[in-house]
């Protein structure tokens, strides 16, 4: 073979190398998880893989800081500028939807199948997202403490109910050895608070607004249900059971790990360094069951496609290509939350069959609650964030929570009951 057959073949390899990457029509994507460098490793891997597993799209990834991250969505949206795919926070999918900025995902029949429930955005017959991951809460105890002080660990099967809940943090108060009883979170505001404390009032029986219409708060959040809730949320404070909204955001982080709480109510996320801390004495625990079920919140980050997208369906391609029980379980294992699916679980370092957080699976599974799936929870939510604050620093629960309905109810009214 002569030097002008090596030359003619390179430069026929080179011709179709670059027809190929021509072909590829360019997908842009926004995530908000600039910062987070063991996420985006995760995501860059996906990202590669699918680009050199077909020759039609090719995803380019654009970072954002999680902060600003929903004031530039909306913004683009508004100036036409969207992403072929985006990600949104569960809960907030639903107005986004609502607002014209997501498009139904195209996926194939039973792409879906063995997902967890808070792992699927659907609103108004459609499926707009679909989480890669879940986040669940449990409550953090050691078991060398509730054997202490003759506390039964409780289980899914058999969670504490109301009155053996409140009798055992009047006993953990009452031994001196903890500053508080247990630590509901109060540093953390914003998205926290309906997250976190929802669930409570819906195991009480009342909720943030009506879900049989969603076109009112009337009843949901200021019947009997949600005043019983509220009284028992306001007694957490009055009896120095729990840090209020003045809590130190550092003993937050550190309080339960130092000893300060004898109980912490927090999520999946933080439940490794625990672990480090107390080994085998550490417990995940099931929320309490209030009368109406335990429960714990649901739904994460998620990704979806834009209204705007020329590329629907490549978007959706990619979409697809991430769901792969292999990518749900390395994101698991880099940044610590739920898989999305038990085979993922079984592939994870954590969540698989013994593995340190396996217990997160089955309170995801058996307990997790969505927030009011509306376009108006993202009002709705500011609203119960408000009268939580207020409740816990001593307003007077009734006219906190009537004051809470009569914003949402207006919110509603104004946006034309968001098309329900």
């Amino acid at each position: 073979m002569n030097k002008l057959t090596l030359f003619g073949g390179a430069v026929v390899l080179s011709t179709l190398l670059a027809s190929t990457a021509m072909a590829q029509t360019e997908l842009s994507m926004w995530y908000h998880g600039a910062g987070n460098p063991n996420e985006l490793e995760v995501l860059d891997v996906i990202i590669d893989d699918f680009n050199g597993s077909q020759s039609d799209w090719n995803v380019v990834l654009e970072k954002f800081p999680q902060e600003s991250y929903n004031e530039s969505v909306v913004a683009a949206a508004l100036a036409g500028n969207l992403p072929d795919i985006i990600d949104v926070d569960g809960p907030v999918m639903p107005n986004w939807a609502w607002a014209g900025y997501m498009a139904p995902l195209e996926l194939s029949d039973g792409a879906l199948d063995g997902f967890l429930p808070g792992a699927i955005g659907e609103w108004n017959g459609n499926i707009y997202s679909v989480g890669l991951w879940d986040a669940g809460l449990a409550i953090f105890a050691r078991k060398s403490v509730l054997e202490a002080n003759d506390i039964r660990v409780p289980t899914l099967d058999n969670p504490w109910n109301e009155a053996e809940f409140d009798a055992l943090l009047l006993k953990l108060q009452a031994t001196g050895d903890f500053d508080f009883a247990i630590d509901m979170g109060m540093a953390w505001t914003g998205e926290w608070y309906p997250y976190a404390f929802s669930p409570f009032l819906q195991s009480f029986g009342g909720d943030i607004m009506d879900r049989s219409t969603y076109k009112t708060a009337e009843g949901a959040l200021n019947g009997d249900a949600a005043i019983a809730f509220g009284e028992w949320w306001q007694a957490l404070f009055a009896r120095d059971l729990s840090p209020g909204t003045s809590q130190d955001g550092a003993d937050r982080g550190s309080g339960f790990l130092e000893g300060k709480y004898a109980l912490q109510w927090n999520g999946n996320w933080a439940a490794l360094p625990a672990l480090e801390k107390f080994g085998d004495d550490m417990l995940f625990l099931p929320a309490p069951d209030f009368g109406n079920g335990p429960r714990i919140g649901a739904a994460s980050w998620q990704f979806g496609v834009s209204a705007s997208s020329e590329n629907q369906d490549g978007a959706s391609a990619f979409i697809e290509f991430a769901m792969q029980d292999k990518y749900l379980a390395q994101f698991s294992d880099a940044i610590g939350l739920i898989p999305a699916t038990a085979a993922a679980a079984a592939m994870s370092k954590n969540y698989k069959s013994g593995g340190p957080l396996e217990v997160f699976f089955g309170l995801s599974e058996n307990q997790a609650t969505l927030r009011p799936v509306t376009p108006g929870y993202v009002v709705a939510a500011l609203d119960f964030e408000k009268a939580m604050a207020d409740i816990a620093n001593g307003a007077d629960v009734p006219d906190a929570l009537d004051a809470a309905v009569d914003a949402i109810n207006s919110d509603i009214e104004k946006n034309s009951g968001y098309g329900f």
